[in-house]
């Protein structure tokens, strides 16, 4: 299974087999998440943590004690950052046949960060619990697939456009973008709420955030970017493995938009 086929087949998987991981996979996987970068440039610290061990727990979880943890310093694009590198290995996972979740609330989140030692300046955004799928999901997480429309997923016409705002872009006018922008489509996002914009304009894609309101904490941290981190990284993977050549850019066009959607980053492909 490569990246895209990994995008198109992955969901949040909840409700797990009890099998666990073998100290090979979990050395393997904690050894590519280590080996991960992203376009900022921002370290993260990975561990894996036993749920057993350091009293770690979550409601919307069974079948597994195992779980992968990042943390990193507070800095500008550290949401973004964090949601790039941590689909990367969330998406490593789906090839190797595990299942994964992000979690940013629904744990006792002062366990998980005591388990990461968290120090002052640090942050520990998500996690995610790593096992093989159960073969029937719990009442529970079939509810809150339901609750989310997990499996539903915006108009393309309502996330991209056109050079402009002003003109919605179509899945026939998309040409050899296509694939990359649907990648981004199928981005998991909190709540399923799908926050990205996207303007193709002159050979680049401008991502913009529109934020909901909830996501943005008293200290500015913003969950919604994390989730522009994870679209971000789906683009590059699909419109590499398509054959493209994007390169990171951090360039406000500066476009007129109704809605004061945030400019986050741009991807310029060739």
């Amino acid at each position: 299974m490569n990246r895209m086929e990994a995008i198109q087949h992955r969901r949040s998987v909840r409700s797990f087999d009890g099998t666990g991981l073998s100290p090979e996979d979990q050395q393997q996987l904690l050894a590519f998440a280590e080996q991960q970068t992203n376009p900022y440039g921002l370290p993260i610290h990975w561990r894996l943590l036993n749920a057993g061990e350091h009293g770690l727990s979550s409601p919307v979880i069974v079948g597994t004690e195992l779980y992968i943890a990042g943390k990193m310093r507070r800095a500008p694009h550290a949401e973004e950052a964090f949601g790039y590198s941590f689909e990367q290995v969330v998406l490593f996972a789906e090839t190797l046949g595990f299942g994964t979740t992000w979690i940013a609330g629904t744990m006792n989140r002062a366990a998980f960060e005591r388990a990461m030692e968290l120090s002052a300046g640090e942050v520990m955004p998500c996690v995610s619990p790593l096992g093989r799928p159960a073969k029937r999901m719990s009442l529970r997480e079939t509810m809150m697939r339901k609750g989310v429309k997990a499996d539903s997923r915006l108009p393309f016409e309502e996330l991209f456009f056109d050079a402009s705002f002003d003109k919605p872009l179509t899945e026939a006018a998309a040409g050899p973008l296509l694939a990359a922008l649907n990648a981004v489509r199928l981005a998991p996002s909190a709540v399923n709420k799908q926050p990205w914009r996207c303007v193709c304009r002159e050979g680049r894609v401008h991502f913009y955030e529109k934020r909901s309101k909830g996501y943005v904490s008293e200290d500015g941290w913003d969950l919604q970017k994390v989730d522009l981190g994870i679209a971000l990284c789906h683009f590059e993977l699909a419109a590499r493995e398509c054959g493209l050549k994007p390169s990171f850019e951090l360039r406000d066009p500066a476009l007129p938009n109704r809605e004061q959607l945030q400019y986050v980053a741009s991807w310029r492909v060739e």
